[in-house]
């Protein structure tokens, strides 16, 4: 054997695994397709939020927060309902019990700490046993996603200076090798070297092959959010037709290769159609990988139009609930919508998810945190308000949807029916009462001391305010981001074969097992949990194989 275990993949559920098993005192190989400059994955561009329940940064900002709200909040928006949920399920209760327990303390073992406000992500369908945090959830850590990964490649790389982890960039997995029943190595291409920046597409040139032994391997190889054929293919109906246009939300890396090379080495894949995108998607005007997309984070106030014109409906508000909201959007004919608003709600409640869009977090400028709430608008947002494709600016509603028409000439919407929305929206806000539930949704935002202090509920106001202007126009598209689906493991997160046993020898974390058992997030997510769950399955899989192989 060449080592006690392999690890495919070197993004954050590898890195955790590697080091776990390391810890243990094991020897690893730790193999990737790209290099060593893209070291922890995906996850390094993330805005890094972490669920937590019952943390003192939720008791700080006066939420009162428990596990069985939290595991009503999960259990009503995953929806179990398959028979192959079982492992799933238990994932998910097994997950939310962490995040009301030693979560928080075993981060901090890693330095790992929290903005003091919690932010309050997928607000909800409207429904108290239905989808949705019922109470703010999302914990920013300092660092940003770049933070929650860098201490993780710091131990990585002490163990490889220890000679524990033998690191192998550049090395592409191409199949499992099975062994009398049990998988006992892996063989693969090793490709060309490639100078590229981080997520910067690298070169596919195979300069020789390779072959590797060990007594565990674990796959850790993310999802399939970076290739759209795949996408589409296991693109459900519930969701309507799919898409003919996406922007993509990952690096290209992220390709799901590693989910058909092990069906067939005995793996089940479940769960295929259960994934999670973003319905407003930008594009960044300055990519770093093909079709780059920055998704916003938005606030409750800016009104949310289809491309037909028409305002959506409730709950589709801007961050309630993402998933409704992208099903009600493929029953219009568009793959786009739009966000009218106003440079003042732009200033205060846009945020852009990654973490290199937000800078003063990710490399903890403090002194620049503390401008936010005083800020017009954010840099990050006014560049794109300079620049980005998919942003128009006007002093009149007239002008704004002229420049919108420009933008889809192919879609056009009235001005007639857009004016008409917009100036019934703006008559509900000239007393304390309200017929419009997006109205309403913004009074409850704004009894949250969090959003008042960040002002990411903004005092409410006319859209049309000359004050307030020039008036905003955003295209939205949809950004591929999350498989919720992927092999199926038990609690140890050995991959399950077909015949309901674990196949020995094969575990499997991260994202390519739908973050734990192959859908711990069961249809939709509560946000927060995408490195949470990284985190979570590959602690269980570095530990449970250190304990089979030792």
């Amino acid at each position: 054997m060449d080592a006690d275990a392999l690890v495919v993949g070197a993004g954050l559920a590898g890195l955790v695994a590697a080091n776990e098993l390391a810890d243990a005192g094991r020897s690893v190989v730790l193999l990737d397709q790209e290099s060593e400059a893209n070291l922890g994955g995906q996850a390094w561009w993330s805005f890094g939020g972490l669920f937590l329940v019952g943390s003192p940064e939720q008791r700080r900002m006066g939420i009162k927060d428990t596990f069985d709200l939290a595991w009503q909040d999960w259990e009503g928006s995953a929806g179990w309902d398959r028979e192959e949920d079982h492992w799933p399920r238990l994932w998910g209760r097994a997950y939310v019990e962490w995040a009301a327990g030693e979560k928080r303390e075993w981060l901090r073992q890693f330095g790992i700490s929290f903005f003091p406000v919690v932010g309050w992500a997928e607000r909800g369908d409207g429904r108290a046993g239905g989808h949705g945090n019922s109470v703010p959830r999302f914990h920013i850590p300092w660092g940003t996603g770049t933070g929650v990964v860098a201490p993780f490649i710091e131990r990585v790389r002490q163990h490889i200076s220890g000679g524990r982890i033998i690191y192998r960039p550049r090395h592409r997995v191409d199949s499992l090798v099975t062994t009398g029943g049990a998988v006992t190595g892996v063989r693969g291409s090793v490709l060309a070297q490639d100078d590229s920046e981080r997520g910067v597409a690298s070169n596919r040139d195979v300069v020789g092959d390779f072959e590797f032994a060990a007594h565990a391997v674990l796959v850790t190889s993310g999802g399939i959010g970076g290739n759209h054929d795949l996408v589409r293919a296991n693109w459900p109906d519930r969701l309507g037709a799919a898409p003919d246009h996406m922007i993509t939300g990952v690096p290209a890396y992220v390709d799901g290769r590693m989910l058909a090379i092990t069906e067939e080495a005995g793996g089940t894949v479940i769960n295929r159609d259960r994934m999670w995108h973003y319905v407003e998607g930008i594009n960044n005007w300055n990519p770093v990988w093909p079709s780059h997309a920055i998704r916003i984070l938005p606030g409750p106030s800016s009104l949310w139009f289809d491309g037909n014109g028409d305002r959506l409906p409730p709950p589709n508000f801007p961050g309630f609930d993402t998933l409704g909201t992208l099903s009600h959007l493929r029953t219009t004919g568009h793959v786009h919508s739009w966000f009218i608003t106003n440079r003042t709600l732009v200033g205060k409640e846009f945020a852009l998810s990654g973490s290199e869009q937000n800078l003063d977090l990710t490399e903890r400028n403090y002194r620049d945190i503390l401008k936010r709430p005083v800020t017009a608008v954010q840099p990050s947002v006014q560049a794109f308000l300079d620049h980005g494709v998919d942003f128009v600016q006007a002093d009149t509603l007239r002008e704004l949807v002229d420049r919108m028409n420009a933008l889809t000439p192919d879609a056009p919407v009235d001005f007639g029916h857009i004016e008409r929305q917009v100036v019934e929206r703006d008559r509900q806000v000239e007393n304390p009462f309200t017929k419009d539930a997006q109205v309403a949704a913004i009074h409850v935002a704004r009894q949250y001391r969090g959003d008042k202090l960040t002002k990411r509920a903004f005092p409410l106001h006319r859209i049309l305010d000359p004050k307030r202007g020039p008036l905003v126009a955003v295209r939205l598209n949809i950004l591929t981001r999350k498989s919720l689906g992927g092999l199926q493991t038990n609690l140890d997160s050995q991959v399950i074969g077909v015949d309901g046993e674990p196949v020995p020898g094969l575990y499997a974390a991260g994202e390519v097992a739908g973050f734990g058992g192959g859908g711990v997030h069961g249809y939709r997510s509560l946000e927060g949990t995408f490195v949470g769950g990284c985190l979570f399955s590959g602690r269980a899989a570095g530990r449970a194989a250190a304990r089979e192989v030792g």
